[in-house]
């Protein structure tokens, strides 16, 4: 077995050169996610057995042995990323000198991979049933004639014997400013902004994180050209340490130049042009950039968004930029379902054409079916109990025109008709049959903060323990929405305001006017920078004034419960109690929700949750009344389109009737 300082010495400036490739992303050892080094997928016959034995071929078995090191697992997957004899191991060699000549080849990639862990005294050996080769270049005389005795025998045992010898650490940090010195580029403390601290391991994957750290740093500090010019690493062997240098040239500080969008598809460039919020010589921030991409992605219309930065800075110093958006599908179908204990399954079904007129507009048709449960003391029992009326059912039309004109403000319009019954056997609840539609002009003053105003009508009727209405709702609905959020079905950043206030004018049975008022927020704090540990709140708050509880229609007083409300307790059915001990829903409303969001890997999470709330019979909330609580675990499976949510919740003070424990399956999180 050879050292390995005696045979690099001298190749094209030596393992060293080879490193510092690495550092520059030249030559990369990370590891791909390759399921056949996985050994739970040789259960099925992997791809590391070898091919049949046969007189025109030799295969072969490979084995690594690397003693006792930290983390072999991952060291060995490493060096099987480098190997070609294990890349190969499919395609057996025709004979004995080819397979010589493969595993001799295979000694400087194998040095490399070692280097980049940081293990600069590393020594190799490949074996063909003892007869070894330990540098590369010509193999020993006797490998090849001691593989072809295993022609058509048996597969030609390969052991790769690694002996890493000790991982070097680091020892001397310079972060060294490049080019014309300016006195405002100085980092108050680089070993925190690149993590390269003395004493830590001196891999290549840990100086790569540094030139990504102190190119992000400068980036932010509003210098867009801040480049790593140069990483010089100085190997001591003898003590087993490494001393690095990190040139880097900051740049200038800059804003934005202009944006030029320069591939819409069949999206108009002004729709393109009005999600974007970046104005000329703002200072320049990755963030911003960031935000203009998501707020681009807004528009239904848009699959893709592209940002890309010119090389250098205009004349006026600024840095212009570059918006290219790839188009969605035009016309989609779709389906979704969701269940609950309580609650019961309830299924969806929608078309959606995302460019109808050429200008961005969206049309959704959407048609649900859904469980209504009994709310008149009976129970099915058998299916020859189900009636047609045990079915609840909603179809919605909407149309969104996105930047009318050009401008800042959207067209909505949405048209639903809904048959619902809502409520239990033993608290009650109501029935209701309704038409509504609603037409809104929604400005956009950022990429996070938007009002609506707008004109509805609603005409319907329901019946519930005071009675039967049927009425007619015009009003004026006002809201604001802010989000700051990382994303809308998994937030691990950021806050979310919602507040409305309108005032109806009331015609039919109950004429009585009357405004409803409904404001929530909820906010998402990562504890850690990777967000594996996330805590989140939301509040919701409700009132009615201006009309007595009875001349209110049931469908718009407040009631608390179900999936996205207290869980545990069926949906809608937390609320006073009137006439016969029956729901009569609410002039105001209280909720309150806490998770502690926790990622165990990158897929799985579990979720603890607490839920309060309720609805009262006065205008504003009485916390002097009773509240309902409930705590549950939820599990998290995380996907690429959004966590698909497992919710077990449990009552903490049941009323008499409520089931012991509830269980909700749906995709992103509660809230």
């Amino acid at each position: 077995m050879r050292s390995w300082r005696r045979g690099r010495i001298g190749i094209a400036g030596g393992g060293l050169v080879a490193f510092a490739a690495m550092l520059a992303g030249e030559v990369s050892p990370a590891r791909a996610f390759d399921l056949s080094s996985l050994d739970v997928f040789n259960l099925f016959g992997s791809k590391d057995k070898p091919p049949p034995v046969s007189e025109t071929t030799l295969p072969y078995e490979l084995k690594f042995e690397l003693g006792d090191v930290p983390d072999a697992g991952a060291l060995k997957r490493s060096l099987q990323d480098a190997s070609l004899l294990y890349r190969l191991r499919e395609d057996a060699p025709p004979d004995g000198e080819t397979l010589a000549r493969r595993a001799a080849a295979d000694i400087n990639p194998l040095i490399d991979a070692l280097w980049a862990q940081g293990y600069f005294n590393a020594q190799v050996a490949i074996a063909v049933d003892g007869v070894a080769v330990t540098q590369a270049g010509e193999p020993p005389p006797g490998l090849a004639p001691t593989a072809e005795r295993y022609r058509n025998r048996a597969p030609a045992p390969i052991v790769v014997t690694v002996d890493p010898g000790p991982q070097f650490s680091l020892r001397n940090v310079d972060i060294v400013p490049s080019g014309r010195r300016d006195p405002e580029a100085v980092i108050p403390d680089p070993g925190k902004v690149s993590g390269l601290v003395p004493g830590a391991p001196a891999t290549s994957s840990s100086i790569r994180a540094a030139q990504a750290a102190l190119v992000d740093y400068w980036r932010g500090k509003s210098r867009p050209l801040a480049r790593v010019v140069e990483v010089r690493p100085v190997v001591d062997h003898a003590a087993k340490i490494m001393d690095v240098s990190v040139l880097v040239d900051p740049g200038p500080v800059a804003g934005f130049g202009d944006v030029s969008i320069t591939e819409t598809g069949d999206i108009p460039p002004e729709v393109i042009r009005s999600f974007i919020y970046l104005e000329p010589g703002e200072p320049y921030s990755p963030k911003a950039l960031a935000d203009t991409r998501k707020s681009i992605a807004t528009i239904p219309a848009v699959g893709s968004v592209r940002i890309r930065e010119d090389k250098g800075l205009d004349q006026a110093g600024n840095l212009p930029i570059f918006v290219e958006v790839n188009e969605r599908p035009k016309r989609l179908l779709g389906f979704s379902a969701r269940y609950s204990t309580i609650d019961g399954p309830a299924v969806k079904t929608y078309w959606e054409h995302r460019n109808l007129f050429g200008g961005a507009e969206r049309l959704r048709l959407e048609a649900s079916v859904f469980f209504a449960p009994r709310i008149d003391g009976t129970k099915i029992q058998r299916f020859g109990d189900f009636e047609p009326s045990d079915l609840g059912a909603r179809f919605s039309a909407s149309f969104l025109k996105p930047a009318l004109g050009g401008s800042r403000n959207d067209l909505l319009i949405d048209a639903t008709g809904v048959r619902e019954r809502v409520g239990t056997n033993r608290y009650g609840g109501y029935t209701a049959r309704y038409a509504n539609v609603t037409a809104a002009i929604r400005h956009r003053f950022s990429d996070v903060f938007s009002i609506q105003a707008g004109i509805e009508a609603e005409r319907g009727q329901t019946s519930d323990v005071l009675g039967q209405v049927d009425y007619m709702l015009v009003g004026v609905p006002l809201s604001l929405r802010y989000d700051s959020t990382d994303s809308q079905l998994d937030p691990t950043r950021g806050i979310r305001v919602a507040a409305s206030v309108t005032p109806y004018a009331a015609f039919g049975d109950n004429a009585a006017p009357f405004i409803q008022s409904k404001a929530s927020i909820s906010g998402y704090y990562a504890l850690d920078e990777d967000a594996r540990y996330v805590l989140a709140g939301r509040i919701g708050l409700g009132s009615i004034a201006g009309a007595d509880l009875d001349e209110v229609p049931a469908t718009r007083r407040f009631y608390a419960g179900g999936g996205g409300s207290v869980r545990g307790y069926a949906y809608r059915t937390l609320s006073p109690l009137g006439p016969l001990n029956r729901l009569t829903g609410g002039r105001s409303l209280f909720e309150a929700s806490v998770e502690a969001r926790i990622k165990i890997t990158n897929t799985i999470g579990i979720v603890p949750f607490f839920d309060a709330g309720m609805a009262f019979a006065s205008q504003f909330p009485s916390f002097k009344e009773k509240m309902q609580y409930a705590a549950g675990l939820g599990l998290r499976y995380y996907t690429p389109i959004g966590p698909i949510r497992l919710d077990v919740a449990a009552p903490l003070n049941p009323r008499k009737g409520d089931k012991p424990v509830a269980l909700y399956i749906s995709i992103g999180q509660a809230f």
